[in-house]
């Protein structure tokens, strides 16, 4: 886990500007409050993020000593993965397979949740957290669970669940001392939850479902964009089926219905799997539906990785200080 450098108002502040003037994007205070908790962490506390598998990375970095991106590559793209919808905006690894947690965004200007999932392993993405040190919370509840039902009598066991607990203890000074649960309480209250259904909120791919507020269908669904969401990898390898709903997508998009070139957009984008010809159109699609719905920040984020998409490596920030 890297240290900041900077801890002051002044730090604060300069990573809040440019995160507005970088990203677009209003950072929340939740993300602040993570930062600081990660600044003042002792080493027992460390040693238990160790433990559980996480550590800040992705819009994190902003906060080492002047970070630059490397030559010619948008800072935007700074821990961005492949699959990454445009509302996601990594802060902090997991443990395997490419785990990794973002803050969400629905309307490009301010971020209400946390999602999660793995790069390279099956599975969708997960929205049920709400702010960054609520996610460290639920992830060591867990670990706790898995390590209280070891040999007590083991050394390592016994010093381990005491890193926890300090850890715990840590997190209740920041934002979670309303919550005594823990262990399997903890998650069962808070962490196996889904949230309610949101009426706007359209189906996708990836599980994050599409945000799409005020937007009325332009003479119903059209049949392609009804066998894509039925059946979409079939959908997929049939080119003439993916035009006939991409247009008709731009049409209704151009008349003032985003909803369909939001969905298939966001979808094409899930779904590319390295093939040039998706991965435009989802760009296409996305382009003018968050410009449609007045998300600047979005349109400009998804343009971003389309030019850089295929980066070996999603760590651009050249670290300062840390």
């Amino acid at each position: 886990m890297r240290a900041s450098a900077g801890r002051g108002p002044d730090d604060r502040a300069r990573v809040v500007e440019r995160f507005q003037r970088d990203w677009g994007l209003e950072l929340p205070d939740s993300v602040l409050r993570f930062w600081e908790f990660c600044a003042a962490a002792g080493p027992a506390e460390r040693q238990a993020l160790a433990d559980i598998s996480v550590g800040p990375a992705g819009i994190l970095d902003l906060f080492a000593e002047d970070p630059q991106p490397r030559a010619g590559i948008d800072v935007r793209v700074h821990g961005r993965f492949y699959r990454d919808p445009p509302e996601f905006l990594t802060f902090m690894y997991g443990h395997s397979d490419g785990l990794h947690y973002g803050l969400w965004t629905d309307d490009g200007r301010t971020c209400d949740a946390v999602a999660s999932y793995y790069t390279r392993d099956g599975g969708g993405i997960d929205r049920r957290v709400e702010t960054p040190l609520q996610t460290v919370r639920a992830i060591l509840e867990r670990c706790w669970t898995d390590v209280a039902d070891d040999d007590q009598d083991d050394p390592d066991v016994a010093a381990k669940l005491v890193r926890l607990g300090l850890l715990r203890q840590a997190l209740d000074g920041y934002e979670t001392e309303r919550r005594p649960e823990i262990g399997s309480a903890y998650s069962y209250r808070y962490d196996f939850v889904r949230r309610p259904l949101d009426a706007n909120r359209l189906t996708t791919l990836d599980e994050a479902g599409a945000l799409v507020c005020g937007a009325a269908a332009v003479g119903g669904p059209a049949p392609d964009a009804a066998r894509f969401a039925a059946n979409p990898c079939e959908a997929l390898e049939d080119p003439a089926a993916l035009e006939r709903s991409a247009a008709e997508a731009r049409r209704r998009c151009a008349a003032g219905d985003p909803a369909q070139a939001l969905v298939l957009g966001r979808d094409l984008h899930w779904a590319s799997g390295g093939d040039r010809a998706r991965e435009g159109l989802a760009a296409q699609l996305l382009n003018a539906a968050y410009l449609e719905l007045d998300r600047p920040s979005l349109a400009a984020i998804a343009a971003a990785h389309h030019r850089h998409r295929h980066l070996r490596d999603v760590e651009v920030l050249r670290r300062g200080t840390a």
